[in-house]
């Protein structure tokens, strides 16, 4: 789950991290309230959207030129004139697409003297099940071009769990930053402390770009970006509260009441899957044969009839949907039980486009029989590549 930056520098504030000041606002109407709180003489106002480059973005409709989804003025009519241009518009950014997001926030925060700007970022390695740093004095740069550019510029290390974060890493954080003296104690305060954050609140990702040393010799996170792992939400009811679904997929919203691991894309061919693996197999092979899948969806091992019919549901429900690939191997999830919940679902929402259903494992010849009965028009399949093969003919005849 993410959330906007100003809700990830409140959540930061809470373990004594430094950010700056700043107001939210949801109307242009406020602007200049907030404004006259922080004080000025320069202020930022800040678009908040679930995406980064914001800086860097365009508003749809804009005059060519037009400056971006951050801008920084001494003015207080600046500041009601960018809120009026920004709320409300939908702003494109490098990581939102051509159809960008809508901007129904602001955040007016106080202007910051900078005299450098770094990077620093943690995040879960799976591989060695530790959390990682990723610090770079690149700051205000996408990190992905100085990997590209100047991988030698990036710094990484991990934590041992076991241990904690420990002394070595703040300096460590210290030295990549060219910081010495009070400086040099800041960055392993803060070092420790955003472990502290992250652990506490089972984050998964925390990024700030930059983070900076201020006028008067001072750290700074100027940005934060925040997303937490979904599976250990229900330990944190207060993160839940933050949670901003004018920012998600409706159909991702409505996946996760089912408890369906569910993503949209950009495809033709909906699927519908048992187990995260066979799910990628099925993404794969479509792609294989000419077509591109419209979702990840897998429904697990122990769905009932219930969730596979709000997962067929889910998937009818996508307009750029022209064939559905129903794909499943039984375990511990039987056929006959997938085969129910597809035909409660087309009795309910009806069938406009072609279906390819392959079943297999337990209790797969009563699966098969149930769909036979059901006077649907399902078009069968043996195996994985005969499915795959079979929809996309389908949706090309289409």
């Amino acid at each position: 789950m993410n959330i906007h930056e100003y809700q990830a520098k409140a959540v930061l504030k809470e373990f004594g991290l430094p950010v700056s000041r700043g107001v939210p606002i949801f109307k242009p109407e406020e602007a200049e309230a907030a404004a006259k709180e922080l004080g000025g003489p320069v202020w930022v106002v800040k678009s908040q959207i679930h995406a980064g480059g914001r800086g860097k973005g365009t508003f749809k409709g804009a005059p060519a030129g037009a400056k971006g989804g951050v801008r920084v003025t001494k003015s207080l009519d600046e500041v009601k004139q960018f809120a009026g241009e920004m709320l409300g518009q939908t702003l494109v950014t490098i990581q939102t697409g051509e159809a960008g997001k809508q901007v129904n926030r602001l955040y007016i925060e106080e202007g910051a003297q900078i005299e450098a700007e770094f990077y620093l970022s943690m995040l879960v390695d799976r591989e060695t099940g530790k959390v990682a740093y990723v610090v770079s004095t690149e700051g205000g740069m996408d990190i992905e071009t100085v990997a590209h550019d100047t991988p030698e510029k990036i710094v990484t290390f991990s934590v041992d769990p076991a241990t904690g974060v420990m002394p070595h890493h703040g300096r460590l954080v210290a030295k990549t930053l060219g910081l010495s003296g009070a400086q040099a104690k800041e960055a392993g305060d803060l070092t420790t402390r955003l472990y502290e954050a992250f652990t506490a609140k089972d984050m998964s990702m925390l990024e700030i770009n930059p983070l900076v040393l201020t006028g008067d010799g001072h750290l700074k996170c100027l940005d934060a970006k925040i997303s937490f792992d979904s599976n250990a939400l229900y330990r944190h009811p207060d993160i839940v509260a933050l949670r901003d679904e004018t920012e998600e997929d409706a159909k991702e919203i409505e996946a996760s009441k089912y408890d369906l691991a569910y993503i949209a894309l950009d495809g033709t061919i909906g699927c519908m899957v048992n187990g995260a693996g066979l799910a990628m197999a099925t993404l794969d092979i479509i792609k294989l044969y000419g077509e591109e899948p419209a979702n990840f969806l897998d429904v697990g091992g122990g769905a009932s009839e219930e969730k596979v019919t709000a997962a067929f549901k889910i998937i009818t429900a996508d307009p750029q949907v022209k064939g559905i690939l129903v794909n499943i191997f039984g375990g511990i999830m039987k056929c006959d039980v997938i085969a129910n919940g597809v035909i409660a679902a087309v009795k309910a929402v009806g069938l406009q486009v072609p279906l390819v259903v392959r079943l297999e494992g337990t209790n797969v010849e009563k699966g098969k029989e149930i769909i036979r009965n059901s006077g649907l028009n399902v078009i069968p399949a043996d195996d994985l590549d005969d499915a795959a093969q079979k929809i996309v003919a389908a949706v090309k005849k289409g």
